[in-house]
């Protein structure tokens, strides 16, 4: 089942990617692997999947030691303060830098761990009162603060879109944090390139490749539902 949901996963990607003129390479797919076994991530491993999603610390460093080393592990959650130290060094890429107290602590364990972490601002572009993440009206006020990160390093933006059952009613979402990304305040900053785009998830995702995403978190489309 794996090995045919991935072709259409695929599949998927590449017309998405047509449609509006990218080159495939343009898209990294993030397999979505929250709940499930190692022996699915060590299926999807086989089929050629490298980067792989998790929701919770503790559950990623569960797996990471049973798996091959050149795993790129993302970190997709809410992260907690006191789960910093133990992620850092595991994690490719943070997407879910979702408060400026979580930034502070991101930066300050990278400089104790002498390391630079990559991570995305999570920005709620729904203005959900369920989700985390900056409201887009928040954003301008960390401009000073970011500034003055040495060891945390912001590559991008994440969303994460609501629910719905018509992946068009998100394509407004996807295009207001491509407007964000490309505003040209953030070129006043050193340590900020707005070069990763993370949006668009089982039900949406062909749409938010066509409105820029660079990377896409699929789950279901790809694992089946979970238990």
């Amino acid at each position: 089942m794996l090995s045919q949901n991935l072709r259409e996963v695929e599949s998927n990607i590449k017309s998405a990617c047509e449609r509006v003129g990218r080159a495939r390479e343009s898209v990294t797919l993030i397999a979505v692997s929250k709940t499930q076994p190692v022996s699915a991530i060590e299926e999807a491993y086989a089929l050629g999947i490298r980067d792989f999603g998790e929701n919770k610390v503790k559950e990623m460093l569960g797996k990471e030691p049973q798996l091959p080393a050149d795993i790129r592990w993302h970190l997709i959650g809410h992260l907690q303060t006191n789960k910093v130290k133990s992620v850092l060094s595991n994690t490719v890429l943070i997407h879910s830098l979702d408060s400026l107290k979580l930034l502070d602590a991101v930066d300050f364990e990278a400089m104790k761990q002498k390391i630079t972490v990559e991570g995305l601002l999570e920005v709620n572009v729904a203005e959900e009162e369920s989700k985390f993440g900056f409201h887009p009206s928040e954003l301008w006020e960390l401009l000073s603060r970011l500034r003055q990160y040495k060891n945390l390093r912001i590559r991008g933006l994440m969303t994460v879109a609501p629910f719905t059952t018509n992946a068009e009613n998100n394509r407004e979402i996807f295009q207001k944090l491509k407007e964000i990304s490309i505003d040209t305040k953030w070129n006043t900053l050193d340590n900020i390139s707005m070069d990763i785009l993370s949006m668009g998830m089982t039900g949406d995702y062909s749409v938010a490749i066509e409105e820029g995403a660079t990377m896409v978190r699929v789950g279901t489309g790809l694992f089946g539902a979970r238990a």
